[in-house]
């Protein structure tokens, strides 16, 4: 929900990997266009972007919002 923030430390602990293994994928998902990384302060705040398009060529038209609907 747009209200909860975590820092990749308490990521990492929700999800059972390293906190490295955390900012690896979070820099990944922001370099493939699915995160916005903004600064607030020393920390960096992800937001998704909803008009990220989905990488396999028979889903592209689709966004990563759409996705997010549908499982809603």
């Amino acid at each position: 929900s747009d209200g909860e923030s975590y820092t990749a430390r308490e990521l990492a602990a929700r999800v059972g990997i390293t906190e490295r293994a955390v900012q690896a994928i979070l820099a990944d998902l922001t370099d493939h266009g699915y995160l916005r990384k903004s600064k607030v302060g020393r920390r960096n705040l992800y937001r998704v972007n909803l008009r990220g398009r989905l990488p396999h060529p028979l889903e592209a038209h689709h966004t990563v919002g759409d996705l997010i609907e549908a499982v809603r």
